[in-house]
């Protein structure tokens, strides 16, 4: 039998020339790009096409994606009435239902061709993003508000969700954090897509598969927890006692270590200058002297590192966006990722057939009739 491992650790399923991933290291690239090289001079929407289609594009390209991420905004009526109908519900489940029902009002969903896959991953991105802030509108009993054409994804997502434009530092915050959740190589959500993918099945079923692991606490979710344990307490003394009580009933303290990284996540260092850049702009510096506390007490005693998820946590309390809206804005995110890849597989698919190590009873067992069992 093959080489085997639990949950596939260590095992490659795939060649891919999307993302790479050092975890000794602590090196994340896309197509070539080193994370911070792109955190620190990319927007997303240059993310978007370049995990598309392999290279950053020109001032034309880019007019042109963006001009496409606008028009495909809209929700199909369907799925807005959808959205009223479910008020009460988790954002997670609904935007994974959503995402289902845009393939039921796409009239080119049987169209396979890999142009029209490339559409249907425009609209998956835009729409992603227009499902989330259009769920927590109707949810609270506010309008929806259409969106501003003149705004990039992440300015313009802000602003649909609060409705307020925000200033320059928030948007760069937002896209930027963005940037850092594209993409993850073969992780739980993405690895799913391409399952599904795998099977000829459309594009849409793929996103939602993706959705329905995202959604999983093992995968999507930390930050809503790390946010919740800020939350918890007053000061810096309070979250660094609270790890050690934690520690010692040997509970794992949220959005510390990652499954890839043996060092720092290279993501983390954004997010950490910007969760204090946005502490220090929108009173919440506390949050982000409490979050430092925490990470050298963890440091210090367990030897972990903050991952993606602990420092985004603070920053998206201060963007003014609920906590259970944290994991839907990393499926929004990672949209972009997760077509990139499903994209990649029908280019050159196969389809994707693991074998298990079976350890059951031994082969050959003799039926016993049901009256002398």
């Amino acid at each position: 039998m093959a080489l085997t491992a639990a949950g596939l650790e260590g095992i490659v399923a795939a060649e891919s020339e999307i993302c790479f991933i050092d975890g000794d290291a602590g090196i994340l690239s896309y197509q070539g790009y080193e994370i911070n090289v792109l955190a620190e001079n990319a927007t997303f929407e240059e993310v978007i096409y370049l995990l598309w289609h392999g290279r950053l594009p020109t001032t034309y390209a880019l007019a042109e994606l963006k001009k496409s991420l606008v028009e495909f905004r809209p929700l199909p009526g369907p799925v807005i009435d959808f959205l009223r109908s479910v008020p009460d519900a988790t954002p997670m489940d609904v935007l994974r239902t959503a995402v289902s029902m845009l393939g039921l009002h796409d009239p080119a969903v049987k169209d396979t061709s890999i142009e029209s896959n490339v559409i249907k991953a425009h609209k998956l991105m835009a729409q992603t993003a227009t499902i989330v802030t259009t769920f927590d509108r109707v949810r609270k009993g506010l309008p929806i508000i259409g969106g501003d054409p003149n705004l990039g994804l992440a300015a313009n997502f802000l602003y649909t969700l609060t409705g307020k434009r925000p200033d320059d530092l928030m948007e760069r915050a937002f896209d930027v954090a963005l940037i850092l959740h594209a993409d993850h190589e073969l992780n739980a959500s993405t690895f799913a897509a391409r399952v599904t993918a795998a099977t000829l099945s459309d594009i849409y079923s793929a996103a939602t598969s993706a959705i329905g692991a995202l959604k999983g606490p093992l995968h999507g979710g930390a930050n809503e927890d790390v946010i919740r344990m800020l939350l918890q307490v007053e000061n810096a003394n309070q979250a660094v006692q609270q790890v050690r009580d934690r520690l010692g009933m040997k509970l794992k303290i949220p959005g510390f270590g990652h499954r890839v990284y043996r060092t720092l996540d290279p993501r983390a260092r954004q997010l950490k200058l910007m969760s204090e850049e946005l502490g220090r702009r929108t009173g919440h510096m506390h949050l982000y002297e409490i979050s430092k506390q925490i990470e050298e007490a963890v440091k210090v005693t367990k030897g972990l590192n903050a991952n993606v998820d602990f420092y985004s946590a603070s920053t998206y309390y201060s963007l003014g966006i609920p906590i259970d809206l944290f994991t839907p804005i990393f499926a929004v995110s990672r949209m972009s990722g997760w077509t990139a890849h499903i994209l990649e597989q029908f280019r050159n698919n196969r389809l994707i057939r693991p074998r298990a190590d079976y350890k059951g009873a031994p082969v050959g067992r003799e039926w016993v009739p049901i009256a002398q069992r």
